[in-house]
């Protein structure tokens, strides 16, 4: 197991899906560590049964509490705090621009006061925007949506730093996440919210054809992963793809979820959202297998058993 024993680790957005867990995985392996989160998206019930960590509950745009936390000599800084959905952004742009473009920077700029930091900047898939097929980090990256743009200049900015300051910067690019601490909701993705469905004996409701086929990664993997970039001195100043090389159909997705939970309900389709065109999404993970050794290990069949065990136990 990796060892990171008495170091001192920010992680933005660490009471959300991914967040949590890789704080749990952080402690484990003996890490001290600074959550900031405003709790927008994230919850306290994500960080039950974690000792010794100290959550502030506060935003990233938040300069007197980025000076307060960045005066401790902090090794690493795992940004994952972000306004997110595509959906959401659309509605309100002003607010994905300021926590995802003038957040980040912040962030950055009290990143570059002390040495020997080291800076993970968690991106989204989204910024290659509506491309076809298998798509590797040469890509075209054609933003569609106010989150994507905003992500897309947060990811300019975390390389412009590296450029211009050096500072040790790793940029992922997290592709359909899934799995223990990710609640539904509106903005939330397809897995919790046909989970919410699935359980009180709903149609879960596609929009689309069902056709569509994406590729879904266990939060274990990919915080695995994350972990492996901001350890890796060849990663530095490199942006990676994070994902599962399994793609599935959304209906055999929602089949896989009815049938775990005994859902007799079915499935409903509904009309495709204006900015979700793309028919199929797999990420071309060459780069940091090479790299970083990433590997998702995971099914999907083994990743919805661990997400449906979860969703149980959030209920009693």
């Amino acid at each position: 197991m990796i060892d990171l024993k008495d170091n001192l680790i920010l992680v933005t957005g660490g009471a959300g899906a991914i967040g949590s867990n890789l704080v749990k995985s952080l402690h484990q392996k003996g890490a001290k560590i600074i959550i900031l989160d405003n709790l927008s998206s994230g919850t306290e019930d994500n960080l039950k049964g974690i000792s010794d960590i100290q959550l502030v509950k506060d935003s990233i745009t938040n300069e007197a509490i980025l000076e307060k936390i960045f005066s401790k000599p902090i090794n690493y800084v795992f940004h994952l705090a972000a306004s997110f959905a595509n959906q959401k952004s659309i509605e309100d742009p002003l607010t994905d621009l300021d926590t995802n473009i003038i957040g980040t920077l912040k962030l950055l700029q009290q990143s570059v006061k002390l040495k020997n930091l080291r800076f993970v900047y968690a991106s989204s898939s989204c910024v290659y925007g509506n491309v076809e097929g298998v798509i590797s980090e040469e890509t075209v990256l054609s933003p569609e949506t106010p989150y994507a743009i905003s992500k897309l200049t947060g990811e300019s900015y975390t390389s412009f730093f590296n450029r211009y300051y050096k500072l040790p910067t790793v940029i992922l690019r997290y592709f359909n996440s899934y799995g223990p601490g990710e609640y539904p909701g509106e903005y939330r993705n397809v897995i919790p919210n046909f989970f919410n469905l699935a359980l009180q004996n709903l149609h879960l409701k596609i929009t689309g054809t069902g056709e569509e086929k994406r590729s879904f990664t266990f939060v274990d993997d990919v915080v695995e992963t994350t972990i492996k970039a901001a350890l890796t001195k060849e990663a530095i100043g490199e942006c990676f793809n994070v994902g599962s090389l399994n793609e599935t159909k959304i209906k055999d997705l929602a089949k896989k979820i009815n049938d775990l939970t005994g859902n007799k309900a079915g499935i409903e389709f509904e009309e495709r959202r204006k900015w979700d065109s793309i028919l199929r999404r797999l990420p071309n993970c060459q780069k940091a297998e090479r790299v970083l050794n990433h590997q998702a290990k995971i099914s999907l069949d083994e990743g919805l058993k661990k997400t449906y065990q979860w969703f149980l136990s959030t209920k009693k």
